[in-house]
């Protein structure tokens, strides 16, 4: 595999990029972010974060849920920790989520009685939340994703996901709340955000969608591939999910189809940004054969993110910043799943130190 650039020299690293972050070694090509709480931005976790990364996501945060937990009562006590810390530190913000169907209170789709409430009403309070949330954060969170998870995953062939969203409003909540949050932040870059963008059928659907709100005139501009994926191969199945298989079964993927995907995309002029990145050790949930991190397992996941950084790298002019989904194997949020065991899916170890990885990826 060549790198890009056109050199297929590979990089002999020295003691100076031994003191390197892994921010620095991609300095001419992107942003490096990570998934964060606010309790991980002191201590050692904190120099952790700024020593490695320049860009910072919430992982749960600004979820609508824990912004606005009652109609009205805005919390916004973590969510302003890491937008301080990060203007303290010269880092970006990506702003995740202003509307999703998960994390999103039940109050929202409610009425005063308790029954299901109006499109009407259901489309006043999201107004009032994206508002609310993108004037607070404006000329602090330089891009949103606006919208999340909107194609049904488990058999994108059907199109939208039923949620309440979509039961209450059909699909017109999704223009409109890129049409609010424009008005509130006109400099914001407003990104729809989705998982497993690169399995074919749910590719087009996404594809589809966004081109629809191109057309229209509604303000996007840039596609988020989360990129949680495996060390397996691709599917080839018109579902996504084989029977039983269920809502979280993380896909493996190839070159081709994260290439295909970022160019899928670009192609009606959009940005790409890989928001939510990890590789799970497993190829699937009933992956129990040798479990745990062996050396070729390993050996598997090095050559996985290798491949994905030299797609990246290769396509940093539509690409623009690539985000890590927690800071190390200490802890990822794969590892509460079904069945629970540890995917070791990032680049440092339990201990914060890099592994193999990490500098297999920066050797370019």
């Amino acid at each position: 595999m060549s790198n890009c650039g056109g050199s297929s020299r590979v990089k002999v690293l020295t003691a100076a990029d031994s003191l390197k972050g892994l921010k620095d070694f991609y300095i001419d090509y992107f942003p490096v972010g990570v998934a964060v709480s606010p309790r991980s931005l002191q201590g050692e976790q904190g120099e952790f974060i700024k020593k490695h990364f320049n860009s910072l996501t919430a992982e749960n945060v600004m979820k609508p849920a824990l912004l606005q937990p009652e109609e009205g009562r805005f919390d916004w006590t973590e969510a302003d920790k890491i937008v301080e810390f990060a203007q303290a530190n010269g880092m970006k913000v990506r702003g995740h989520t202003l509307c999703w169907h998960d994390q999103t209170g039940a109050w929202m789709f409610k009425d005063s009685d308790g029954n299901q409430a109006s499109k009407e009403l259901v489309l006043s309070r999201l107004k009032e939340h994206i508002t609310q949330v993108v004037t607070r954060y404006k000329g602090k969170i330089y891009t949103w994703d606006v919208l999340n998870e909107a194609i049904d995953n488990a058999d994108p062939s059907i199109g939208y996901r039923v949620t309440p969203w979509y039961t209450i409003c059909g699909e017109e909540f999704i223009a409109k709340a890129f049409q609010w949050a424009h008005e509130a932040d006109p400099e914001a870059i407003l990104f729809y955000n989705d998982i497993n963008t690169e399995h074919p059928v749910k590719r087009e659907k996404i594809y589809e969608l966004v081109k629809k709100l191109l057309d229209q005139g509604v303000p996007i501009h840039g596609v988020g591939l989360q990129g949680h994926w495996n060390i397996g191969g691709p599917r080839h199945s018109g579902q996504l999910h084989q029977p039983g298989e269920g809502e979280f079964e993380i896909p493996g993927t190839s070159e081709d189809a994260i290439r295909e995907s970022i160019d899928k995309f670009a192609s009606l002029g959009l940005l790409v940004h890989i928001t939510e990145l990890d590789v799970s050790i497993y190829k699937s949930k009933y992956d129990t054969i040798n479990p745990g991190f062996t050396p070729e397992r390993e050996q598997q996941q090095i050559d996985f993110y290798k491949m994905a950084f030299n797609v990246f790298r290769e396509k940093k002019d539509i690409v623009t910043i690539v985000t890590f989904w927690n800071l190390s194997d200490r802890f990822s949020w794969l590892d509460n799943r079904t069945p629970r065991r540890k995917h070791y899916p990032l680049l440092f170890d339990a201990d914060m130190k890099p592994k193999k990885v990490f500098w297999e990826i920066v050797k370019f």
